[in-house]
């Protein structure tokens, strides 16, 4: 009978034995829901409702399946990885994907004609990953060099593409059509640059170890964001954070800010 080489089942096993954990610990019920006492035509005049949500009733489904994924896997495997790890080790962690994704931050920044915004991203690129050990320390925020995040959504709502409908994206969270289709151009630049520079090539078993760092760094992102579905207490939970994502990515594209760390406010756009 065939049997998986051990270095492909020993984060298989971790994680189903994080997840049977997690599953012992929790109810399998979501928690009651406050009836609604408004309609949402009785606010057209509140910023509420200026979120296109046409997709509502598919948009509700994604965001209580984002729900059970998260407190049944997702949630269980991070509280096991920051269990097991020293905090020392996850920052080292976090640094080393957040110098990664300043490849994404770079060619947004190109591709929106940004001059400073450019240079400022490329000297802190070479700065962390040379003085930085790969990325595994941020000495250029102290240099002043501070984080400038980009992504192709921006860069479309920059040049003056609409945010077009709001959708919810399984387990990635609360996106939008526009950012929707950035997401994937940015996942498809990363796949081209990965193809082409083939890190894992020479190691024998690419495709397990690819694996294993793609969920690090999933599990590392959801570590790095505070929100819990239902936690809120608000019994508006939904238009909450449909209000807030959609804000904040309008904010975004008319000012980009400078920042030293800059965790999402919900899952979404890993």
């Amino acid at each position: 009978m065939y049997r998986p080489p051990l270095a492909k089942r020993v984060p298989l096993v971790l994680l189903i034995s994080l997840f049977l954990a997690g599953c012992a610990s929790q109810t399998t019920h979501l928690p009651p829901e406050e009836p609604p006492r408004h309609t949402i035509s009785e606010f057209q005049d509140e910023r509420l409702a200026y979120v296109p949500d046409p997709w509502e009733h598919f948009n509700r489904s994604m965001y209580r399946f984002n729900y059970y994924f998260d407190r049944f896997l997702f949630i269980p495997v991070v509280k096991g990885y920051e269990t097991v790890t020293p905090v020392f080790f996850q920052n080292r962690v976090s640094s080393f994907f957040g110098n990664l994704k300043e490849v994404r931050n770079l060619t947004n920044s190109i591709l929106q004609l940004k001059g400073k915004e450019s240079l400022t991203t490329l000297g802190r690129f070479v700065t962390n990953s040379t003085i930085g050990i790969g990325g595994l320390f941020d000495p250029a925020t102290s240099f002043g060099l501070l984080r400038r995040d980009e992504d192709f959504g921006l860069t479309l709502g920059h040049w003056g593409v609409d945010s077009g409908p709001y959708l919810v994206m399984p387990i990635l969270g609360p996106s939008t059509a526009r950012d929707t289709g950035g997401f994937a151009a940015d996942s498809a630049m990363r796949f081209g640059l990965y193809s082409y520079l083939d890190p894992f090539g020479s190691t024998g078993s690419p495709t397990a170890i690819a694996a294993g760092v793609t969920t690090l760094e999933a599990v590392d992102q959801r570590h790095q964001v505070p929100f819990r579905y239902y936690r809120s207490g608000y019994p508006f939970e939904y238009y909450m954070v449909r209000f807030f994502y959609h804000q904040k990515r309008e904010l975004d594209i008319r000012k980009a800010p400078a920042s030293g760390k800059g965790p999402a406010l919900v899952p979404g756009l890993f």
